[in-house]
């Protein structure tokens, strides 16, 4: 595994998450005719809740949050040294877990609805998530990805199916509208927050660090897609990656928020038409 990258990830992904998050929050800003905050917002925000009072209602929640976080970073290091990209994957279905019996242990019925939707965005989504990595062991014969990296052909070219079916359910995994359920987490005019209802100060800090490290993670499968040894297809990975990025965020704005059943139905319909039926073809090449 590569310890340098692993590094580079540790330090420097929560920056980039960090400010893709206020980047997100200037273009929103702007699509609504506002000037909207500095790019460096999140980072202030983040600061400011260490500085606030802790107060917990169950203090096993500050326990599961913690390991939300830490199972987080621990997905993305896997991916970024070149880990086994199923591994990762399972590593981060369980940091979704700890979150889920975050928000059950704290005793608000606003909570547990938003632990119960969380659950239903996981089934919604994890079905594709495992596609994907299905889909790039049988492009490679590996689940490694310094294997993917080094491969001479462009994944894309043959997983196209599954690429437009992860790039489907990235909207529910970034949590943002339609599919924003558990968290209301860009509805910030609402008074209820749903699974981080019960969240505060630290505990909620932590939240935010670890979905800019999810979103660094996610977009570095992005990134995977368009990989293939070359020093151009790392420049164009990346591209491709903030685009789609900031794809979400103009669907986020365009979008009302839609019931948890068309969540399901749209995670399974795109698992089933894109991704199965490109697997399917893959192996009959």
């Amino acid at each position: 595994m590569n310890i340098i990258a692993l590094l580079l990830y540790l330090l420097f992904a929560p920056l980039v998450g960090g400010l893709l998050a206020g980047a997100d929050r200037i273009v929103t800003a702007r699509m609504q005719g506002r000037v909207g905050p500095p790019i460096l917002q999140p980072f202030y925000d983040v600061l400011k809740l260490y500085q606030k009072e802790q107060i917990t209602v169950n203090k096993v929640q500050d326990f599961y949050v913690f390991c939300f976080l830490l199972f987080v970073i621990i997905t993305g290091g896997f991916f970024f040294a070149g880990g086994d990209l199923l591994l990762a994957i399972f590593v981060l279905t369980l940091a979704s877990a700890f979150l889920i019996v975050a928000g059950y242990c704290a005793g608000s019925p606003y909570a547990e609805i938003g632990a119960e939707r969380e659950l239903l965005q996981v089934m919604s989504y994890e079905p594709m998530v495992l596609m994907t990595a299905v889909g790039f062991y049988m492009f490679t014969g590996s689940f490694r990805v310094e294997d993917i990296i080094q491969t001479q052909t462009m994944p894309f070219i043959y997983l196209i199916g599954v690429f437009i079916g992860f790039t489907g359910i990235l909207t529910i995994k970034f949590r943002k509208s339609p599919f924003d359920l558990s968290m209301s987490h860009h509805a910030h005019q609402e008074l209820v927050q749903g699974l981080q209802t019960e969240f505060s100060g630290k505990t909620l800090a932590m939240v935010e660090i670890a979905h800019w490290y999810e979103n660094v993670f996610l977009l570095g499968l992005v990134f995977l897609f368009f990989v293939n040894g070359t020093a151009w297809s790392v420049v164009l990975g990346v591209a491709i990656a903030l685009l789609t990025y900031f794809i979400e965020v103009f669907i986020d704005n365009n979008y009302a928020r839609m019931k948890w059943e068309v969540t399901l139905k749209v995670g399974w319909f795109t698992a089933i038409t894109v991704g199965f039926v490109n697997l399917l073809v893959l192996n009959f090449m």
